[in-house]
């Protein structure tokens, strides 16, 4: 069921020189209190934060914004190969963490570094702490006290808006059945629509042809049957 937008923003790095920054924002209502949560910052209700959605549904990019406000230190590499992390003060960023294994006594005493110096720790992931493999259980315990904000899968509205960006980035006029043909069969994914409008943008160009909705047909399926 399409959701209805509101006035607040979903970050997602359009065109074909992508910036993370504020300016950079299409509204959803999906993703509301994602973007709050970045707004709000420094003004958290917890010291740690953990912000959860599935694959393509902007992490990344509000994750990019929320470092570039707040000079986050992003400690993913040095959790992963259990390196010390040098700052005891600040803001800290931990990305995917359900993706890999972490060292989980190191994020154990970043979380306690972070609330004992007032600090901000963002961790980003697709599910919810309490479906990770956490075997320590002091950890467990922290992350269960950490503001938890969940981002839905993109509704159509916004695929919508963020295909037709993504082809006047590219200084291209699609017709609107074109758009509406391509929400109604591709992959629930802000990522992908940045891939699909590439790939039908280079057909066309390649073809010296407009865009129509058999060529957006005909990248669909060949994406389909890569799979």
């Amino acid at each position: 069921m399409t959701k209805e937008t509101d006035t607040l923003q979903l970050p997602l790095a359009l065109g074909h020189d992508p910036a993370a920054d504020r300016e950079h924002l299409l509204v959803s209502a999906s993703i509301a209190p994602a973007v709050d949560l970045v707004d709000r910052w420094p003004e958290w209700r917890a010291p740690v934060t953990v912000l959860s959605g599935p694959a393509g549904s902007g992490k990344s990019h509000l994750s990019a914004i929320w470092k570039g406000m707040s000079e986050a230190h992003d400690v993913t590499d040095n959790l992963r190969a259990g390196r010390p992390i040098p700052y005891r003060q600040g803001a800290f960023l931990f990305e995917d963490a359900d993706r890999a294994e972490f060292d989980q006594t190191a994020l154990f005493h970043l979380i306690n570094t972070v609330r004992q110096n007032s600090g901000s720790l963002l961790i980003t992931a697709r599910s919810a702490p309490g479906l990770w493999d956490v075997t320590l259980a002091d950890l467990r315990s922290r992350l269960q006290a950490a503001t938890l904000v969940e981002i839905g899968a993109p509704d159509d509205a916004l695929l919508q808006q963020v295909i037709v960006k993504l082809f006047s980035d590219r200084q291209l006029e699609v017709d609107q059945r074109v758009v509406t043909y391509l929400v109604s069969r591709m992959e629930r994914s802000l990522d992908a629509a940045c891939r699909i409008v590439d790939q039908i943008d280079r057909l066309a160009l390649a073809r010296g042809r407009r865009i129509t909705r058999a060529l957006a047909a005909e990248v669909l399926t060949a994406r389909e049957n890569a799979v």
